[in-house]
Parts: structure tokens; sequence; C-alpha cells
């Protein structure tokens, strides 16, 4: 029994068709943003009951282990979540391939460089090194 496709030969000559990892992607940005409710929501409420407070205060806060967590969890989600949406306008948009490849490589080192900027600041409250 043949097979019929409905993919041109030219389709099939260039390996068009479908790359079969989006369903990851969109997986990864789904869990990100669930999971961004409640930490933005805990983020929101330790940065408001940050206002008004001296440096030592705000430092004890930051630095205590639950706050800790929570803010490296908003942190490390915000990164990732940011992360996939802009690799997926890169690649929606940007259709050289040159063009392409540097923004998404920029975009994976802006936000690594973001995360481990606010990890080190977090864990050096919570640790007073």
């Amino acid at each position: 029994m043949k097979v019929t496709s409905i993919r041109t030969p030219l389709a099939k000559v260039r390996g068009l068709g479908s790359a079969k990892s989006g369903t990851e992607h969109w997986w990864e940005m789904r869990l990100t943003a669930i999971a961004l409710v409640p930490l933005t929501f805990a983020a929101v409420v330790i940065v408001i009951s940050l206002i008004g407070r001296n440096h030592a205060a705000v430092a004890q806060i930051l630095g205590s282990p639950l706050v800790a967590i929570i803010m490296l969890l908003f942190i490390y989600s915000t990164t990732l979540h940011m992360r996939l949406g802009l690799q997926s306008v890169i690649e929606d948009y940007v259709h050289g391939k040159a063009m392409k490849t540097a923004l998404l490589i920029a975009n994976t080192f802006l936000t690594i460089v973001l995360w481990l900027a606010c990890t080190y600041a977090i864990l050096k409250l919570s640790f007073g090194v």
C-alpha cells in the first residue's frame, strides 16, 4: 500500500516539515507561566513589605531561607520564561539565518547573565559572604 504525502518535492528535498520539538517548548512555556503565578504574587508581597525599611532590615529579610528560596525560584522561572518567549519571537520574526543564530545566542547568554547576577545577589545576602 502506497502512502501519499501532501509535502511538495521541494519541501522533501529541503527537509521542511515538522521539527518534532515544539511540544517540549510549549510545555516549558506553560509550566513556567503556571509557576510564575504564585511566585510573582509572593515576590510582589515580599518587595512591598520591604518598602520603607533600612538596608540592614532589607538584607536580613531577603537573606532569610524561605524568602531566598522563593526569590531564587522566581528569578529562575522568570529568566527561563523570558528566554523561551524571546526565542519564539526571534524564530518567528527574524528571517536571516546568521542574524537569527546570533540573536538566539545573545538571548541565551543574556538570560544566563541575568540569572547568575540575581542568584549571586540573593545567595550573597543569604550566606552573608
